[in-house]
């Protein structure tokens, strides 16, 4: 049994000291919340837009996995709202659930964010109130744990799932997009396929979109074929496709 947990860790281990360079582990109160320039800026884009966002997790987090969040900003708005779940919240006994006006492409405490997915124009604004309406019905609004969830990602993946439409494929590195409460099976969170899950810690997941996924302690391995793409934990996505870049700047 030790030898294969030993085998089993031994790559994550590998990733996370070849890697770790790029997961900037400041301290909170003075790590960059700065714009990155990835939005459209909204007084000269009068078309609806929907963003979703992944950075790196705050601190040794981020060796593992990201945080995500949605930002959308209907017709002719000259602000975005955007939607996360901030952990800290709960120790105020406050909801997790943090839907607020701000730039949407803020680092999150000093790691660069990368849009996983945009949608633009009329299809986008159809799906802006399904978004509001799924966050503000999220079910574990008072309740974040890190690992397995529920967390960011899980709020992420609910939203995903409320809103197929969006087709939001989610990294490996997201881990608690699998959360699921007290639920065995559900829909994928990109709201297309099926999943089975127990707990976020064991399951498989087999959609159009994400492809086959294997859930192992919250760790996911897998592969889709349209572009083919291997998903591995701590790494990410590694897309095979001749005009895509080999790794996501998700990846550490």
């Amino acid at each position: 049994m030790k030898s294969i947990c030993f085998l089993f860790f031994l790559p994550l281990l590998l990733c996370i000291v070849l890697f770790t360079h790029s997961v900037h582990a400041q301290y909170w109160w003075n790590a960059s919340r700065e714009s990155t320039g990835l939005a459209p800026d909204p007084t000269t884009t009068p078309e609806a837009v929907i963003q979703v966002y992944g950075a790196r997790a705050y601190s040794w987090r981020g060796y593992f996995g990201i945080h995500t969040w949605i930002a959308v900003k209907p017709t002719q708005a000259n602000t975005y709202t955007v939607y996360e779940v901030i952990g800290w919240l709960q120790r105020q006994k406050l909801s997790v659930v943090s839907i607020h006006q701000n730039a949407p492409d803020r680092r999150w405490y000093g790691n660069m964010p990368e849009i996983l997915l945009e949608k633009r124009g009329s299809d986008a604004e159809t799906m802006i109130e399904k978004i509001d309406q799924a966050a503000r019905a999220y079910p574990y609004s008072h309740s974040y744990t890190i690992w397995p969830g529920p967390n960011s990602n899980t709020f992420v993946a609910w939203i995903s799932r409320a809103v197929p439409e969006l087709r939001l494929n989610l990294p490996s590195t997201a881990i608690g997009k699998d959360y699921l409460g007290l639920r065995f099976f559900s829909r994928a969170p990109s709201g297309s396929g099926y999943q089975f899950s127990v707990f976020g810690l064991f399951g498989i997941l087999i959609s159009p979109v994400e492809g086959f996924e294997l859930n192992l302690l919250g760790l996911t391995f897998g592969f889709s074929l349209d572009p083919f793409t291997i998903k591995l934990p701590v790494i990410g996505h590694r897309n095979f496709s001749p005009s895509a870049p080999s790794l996501s700047t998700l990846n550490p």
